[in-house]
């Protein structure tokens, strides 16, 4: 009898042996490479310069140019989704999920794909000038412009932000709400005391899900903003595939993670028991 103990910690630690060597292989080898070359130069002593590299002016023009579109977006996503969660929480049988598979459908497509799509749209002589010219309206000039990759990051980092909203909302207790209108509180301070609180871990997961990828992107950039609008993602890039330089781009990678540790510090704080990220 004393045996099966045993056994079981060694069924699951078979069990677990593949997602191990999963972390290890495609997580841990290659965040270990990035830190080796980061911190490396062309001779493999230690240096600082890669990461120093970050406060030449046309590099930080680039960060804080990536963090304020991020900044926008994630503003936008959040502005956009939570009122429609809070729509979607109150409907009843399957409308809402209906709705939210509305949302999720286009995620089932590949993301280079929606972000050609949008740039067939925008595009000079695309779908929605076309449509504007043939009703005598003034044409969009918004392709390759900063409000191109704006309008493309809501676009495809929308559903992250609306579905752990939602999730939140679902979860919260009429009861709650109901108490809270019974002792005097108005709608307004209904939400400010009550729901907006409760849904908190939701809106740090949601924000946290759309500003690291928005951070990070460099294919919205090259696509909607004709390559002629930098973000820190098209550097890394550019240092990686077209300078070939991996000390440079690593050392610009480690200053990319210290805001995804941020942000991941954050949502930790705020969402201790995970009930914002699972939807």
């Amino acid at each position: 009898m004393r045996r099966l103990p045993i056994l079981k910690t060694k069924n699951k630690a078979l069990l677990a042996g593949p997602f191990l060597v999963w972390t290890v292989a495609f997580i841990a080898i290659p965040l270990l490479m990035v830190i080796y070359y980061g911190f490396t130069g062309d001779d493999g002593s230690f240096t600082l310069e890669n990461v120093k590299r970050i406060l030449a002016p046309h590099y930080l023009k680039s960060l804080w140019l990536a963090l304020l579109l991020s900044l926008v977006s994630t503003v936008a996503c959040l502005v956009m989704s939570y009122p429609l969660a809070m729509i979607l929480s109150k409907l009843k049988g399957n409308k809402s999920q209906l709705i939210v598979l509305i949302f999720i459908i286009p995620m089932w497509m590949n993301f280079l794909l929606r972000t050609m799509a949008w740039q067939t749209l925008l595009e000079k002589n695309g779908v929605i000038n076309t449509v504007l010219r043939f009703l005598h309206l003034p044409t969009l000039r918004i392709i390759n412009t900063p409000y191109a990759i704006i309008l493309g990051m809501i676009y495809n980092f929308l559903p992250f932000m609306l579905l752990p909203i939602y999730n939140s909302l679902i979860k919260v207790d009429l009861s709650v709400i109901q108490a809270a209108e019974d002792l005097g509180a108005n709608k307004f301070q209904t939400f400010t005391k009550v729901i907006f609180p409760l849904t908190l871990p939701g809106v740090i997961s949601g924000i946290t899900m759309v500003f690291v990828p928005a951070m990070t992107t460099f294919v919205l950039s090259d696509l909607l903003g004709g390559s002629k609008i930098l973000l820190i993602g098209n550097v890394i890039e550019q240092q990686f595939k077209q300078v070939n330089n991996w000390h440079m781009g690593s050392g610009l990678s480690l200053v990319l993670m210290i805001f995804i540790a941020i942000s991941m510090a954050i949502m930790n704080k705020y969402d201790k028991e995970g009930k914002g990220a699972s939807f």
